[in-house]
C-alpha cells in the first residue's frame, strides 16, 4: 500500500466518522422538533402524501436483515421514490445505535412494542424550518455521493 493509499483511507474513514456523527445529531435534534417519522410504513405513507417536506430517508439494516426479502423489496421501492423526489437517502448499519439515540433502548421500552427503526424520514416543515448544520453537513455528503456515482451511500452507527 502506498503513501497516498494510506492518507486517502484514513480521510476516507475520518470524513465517514464525521458525516456518521452529522447524522447521530441530526436525528437527536430532529427529534426534539417533531420532525421525524419513524418506519417503513409510516414513511410510505407521509412520501405519498408530502413528498415535498422530506430531506433525508434513512434505510437501516444490520446484519441479520440482510436475508429479509420484504425489507429489502420496500427499501428498494423507497430508494426509487426518493431518487425520483430529489429527497436524499442514506443506507446506516446500527439499528441498536438508532434505537439508542431515539430513546428506544430505556427500561419502559419493554412494556410497548418496540418501533420499527428500518426506515426514518427527516422532514422539514415549510413554518419553522429546521435549522441544524448537522442537516446541511449530511445533504452535502449525499451530493458529493451522487456526483461520484454513488447514489445511496452507505454509513455505519457505532453504539456509543
Amino acid at each position: 500500500m502506498t503513501l497516498e493509499e494510506v492518507v486517502g483511507t484514513n480521510s476516507t474513514e475520518q470524513k465517514m466518522e464525521t458525516v456518521s456523527q452529522a447524522v447521530e445529531e441530526l436525528l437527536v435534534a430532529a427529534q426534539r422538533q417533531d420532525c421525524l417519522t419513524v418506519g417503513v410504513y409510516e414513511s410510505a405513507k407521509l412520501m405519498n402524501v408530502d413528498p415535498d417536506s422530506v430531506v433525508l430517508c434513512l434505510l437501516a439494516t444490520d446484519e441479520e436483515d440482510k436475508d429479509d426479502i420484504a425489507l429489502q423489496i420496500h427499501f428498494t421501492l423507497l430508494q426509487a421514490f426518493c431518487c425520483d423526489n430529489d429527497i436524499n437517502i442514506v443506507r446506516v448499519s446500527g439499528v441498536r445505535r438508532l434505537s439508542q439515540l431515539l430513546g428506544e433502548d430505556t427500561e419502559d421500552s419493554n412494556a410497548k412494542e418496540p418501533r420499527d427503526l428500518h426506515c426514518i424520514l427527516v422532514t422539514n416543515p415549510p413554518v419553522q424550518p429546521l435549522q441544524c448544520q448537522a442537516l446541511q453537513h449530511v445533504s452535502s455528503f449525499c451530493e458529493q455521493s451522487r456526483c461520484s456515482n454513488q447514489w445511496v451511500p452507505c454509513l455505519e452507527l457505532r453504539d456509543g
